[in-house]
């Protein structure tokens, strides 16, 4: 179960968080795999701790030794057992503290990679409405701050837990009367860490969605920079920035008061215990129920719990951090997590590679139905979708695509053929209506290319194999040839060999595109979108980008956003667009010949251009 985010101001609909129960449930299932390693590195501590506890009776035993005036040689026995204890406890200690670290990079890493795989498959309008923001604060500082906790925190959470329980019980054992007088810090501690969590808690969720906001705010105005600027809004934007980062630090700052009067009350709790551990060894000493040196372990045994205790407690504020951006984590998994059909049978697999993930399947968005493969290739049937309340974008629009078909889909910015096209490829869920599939491509991939396309960091092979994890170097070679790319990639200072994406050659958006036709090509699906793929490119690009673009569909059913009039000239079949409704659909040349809308956004692309294409 996930609660709604809070929307920061943002105006954004920010993505769920977790309840804690929720986060408690995901945890479990996250460790799950690895009991073994969990039980094994808690004995191992349990066993290190008791050893430890042997020092304090020890140190009473020579104090014993001393006030009674013993021969200097009673010493050695003590002695020796001080430091086969400080042997024996340091040995197992780093066992059990590096078994436990494995542990936590276990399910660390664990979640991770459930993160960025869900992550991966939300649907791109829940996206959209939360902002970037949100995303990336959540990929990057709340991951980073569950890293540290589990890093730091968790072994050291299990050591001091384990000190306390096994050096309480060691009191009970000396004397259950020391016992009794150390647990009257028990109440200040308890309350403390109850005044603590109740504020760390809201305080700490806050500060994430308010960085979260912080960084949306950024990033819109860094991206949007060249706009802000011609519209002269420095002002305005500089302002909301210093607004959101003003109340980032100053929710930072109460967290940092919130900490110093988490101290200060931790404090007055060690007086109160160490002074009732003192008077009741004067007391028990002066009755003779004690030795001198058995009150003096007494008295070690609670002042070695200062570290432990200061150390459980003071984790709760990693523990607080941490449990608000594993909540903020697992509120994103949940969300990604589609619900089975109503009717109990599996989808059609499908992968969605707008930013590569061809070969890869994903779970499809809508719902899908197997059919015979000697019918349509893919039917929308009512589809019809919405952004929000009053923001109605798709109205009923039925299309088919035969097999091995090329539909270019045409009209005016806002008609809604980018959200059609990212329904048809699966990567988002319509408000209602369906799309089918039939059954001849239950195990391929739908490939979505998109003009925002990324060259991940690695080689060119490496980019390349992301489409096909076993292809080869002479398949690599095959699919540049064919989206015409093997030249210049060949060129490239060490071929296919050379380290492309951030750091390494910098490629320009055609080759940036070609990379991703290549792709393409390699998971080899029956069905692919292009969603203004060569909108990125100049005009001697785009040609470019047309042939390959064209080479890469050749054989395959392929819907196309056209960018440029001449990829619907080149087109099967042309359909048409307007605010959110299909009003033409017919062959280029009669469709240009009707004088209906195509016709209009024919005469107004090629009257742009001195020399209009003409078939």
């Amino acid at each position: 179960m996930t609660t709604s985010s809070p929307t920061a101001d943002t105006g954004a609909e920010l993505l769920p968080i977790a309840t804690p129960a929720r986060t408690r449930a995901a945890l479990r299932t996250l460790i799950r795999p690895d009991r073994g390693l969990a039980l094994t590195g808690i004995g191992i501590l349990v066993a290190a701790t008791a050893v430890g506890l042997l020092v304090q009776p020890l140190l009473g035993r020579i104090v014993d030794i001393v006030a009674d005036g013993r021969p200097a040689g009673d010493l050695t026995l003590p002695v020796v057992l001080l430091v086969a204890v400080a042997v024996v406890q340091g040995l197992t200690t780093t066992l059990g503290l590096t078994r436990i670290a494995r542990l936590g990079e276990t399910v660390l890493a664990r979640l991770r990679e459930r993160f960025v795989e869900r992550a991966l498959n939300l649907p791109a309008d829940r996206l959209e409405r939360a902002g970037a923001g949100d995303l990336t604060a959540r990929v990057t500082g709340d991951v980073a701050r569950v890293a540290e906790a589990v890093r730091s925190a968790l072994p050291e959470m299990a050591r001091s837990v384990l000190a306390i329980l096994l050096t309480l019980g060691a009191l009970a054992l000396l004397d259950v009367r020391f016992l009794l007088a150390a647990l009257l810090a028990v109440p200040v501690q308890l309350l403390t860490a109850r005044w603590y969590v109740r504020r760390a808690l809201t305080l700490y969720a806050d500060q994430r969605v308010a960085n979260g906001a912080q960084q949306q705010q950024l990033l819109e105005t860094i991206g949007g920079a060249v706009t802000v600027r011609g519209h002269r809004l420095e002002e305005q934007h500089t302002e909301r920035s210093a607004g959101r980062s003003r109340k980032a630090v100053d929710l930072t700052m109460r967290s940092v008061n919130l900490v110093l009067g988490f101290y200060g009350r931790l404090h007055i709790a060690e007086y109160i215990g160490l002074a009732a551990v003192l008077i009741a060894g004067f007391w028990l000493v002066r009755d003779g129920a004690v030795s001198i040196g058995t009150a003096t372990a007494a008295a070690l045994y609670f002042h070695s719990l200062f570290g432990p205790v200061n150390a459980a407690l003071v984790l709760l504020d990693d523990a607080q951090s941490a449990a608000a951006g594993l909540a903020r984590l697992v509120g994103v998994t949940d969300l990604a997590e589609q619900p089975e059909p109503a009717d109990g049978k599996p989808e059609a697999g499908k992968a969605a590679a707008g930013k590569p993930t061809a070969g890869k399947a994903a779970p499809a968005s809508v719902p899908r139905q197997r059919i015979a493969s000697s019918e349509a290739a893919v039917t929308v049937h009512a589809v019809s979708h919405a952004y929000g309340p009053g923001r109605p974008v798709l109205h009923e629009v039925s299309l088919t695509l035969e097999p091995g078909e090329h539909v270019a889909l045409v009209g005016t910015s806002g008609a809604g053929k980018s959200t059609l096209a990212r329904i048809v490829a699966g990567v988002q869920q319509p408000t209602s209506g369906t799309v089918t599939a039939p059954a001849s491509t239950e195990e391929a991939s739908v490939v979505l290319v998109t003009q925002e396309v990324h060259v991940f960091t690695g080689t060119l092979a490496e980019d390349l194999r992301l489409a096909r994890p076993d292809a080869t170097d002479a398949d690599l070679r095959t699919a540049l040839a064919t989206v015409h790319a093997l030249d210049w990639a060949e060129a490239l200072p060490d071929g296919l060999a050379t380290v492309v994406g951030e750091g390494g050659h910098r490629l320009d958006p055609a080759r940036a595109q070609q990379l991703a036709l290549a792709r393409l090509v390699l998971a080899d699906p029956a069905l692919a979108v292009l969603d203004e793929a060569t909108a990125e490119a100049g005009s001697a690009g785009a040609r470019v980008l047309e042939r390959s673009a064209e080479a890469a569909l050749d054989g395959r059913t392929a819907l196309v956003v056209a960018h440029r009039l001449t990829q619907a000239v080149a087109a099967d079949r042309v359909v048409v667009l307007e605010a959110g409704r299909v009003v033409e659909s017919g062959p280029h040349d009669e469709l240009r010949d009707a004088d209906g809308p195509y016709a209009a956004l024919w005469r107004a692309w090629s009257g742009s251009r001195t020399t209009a294409p003409h078939p």
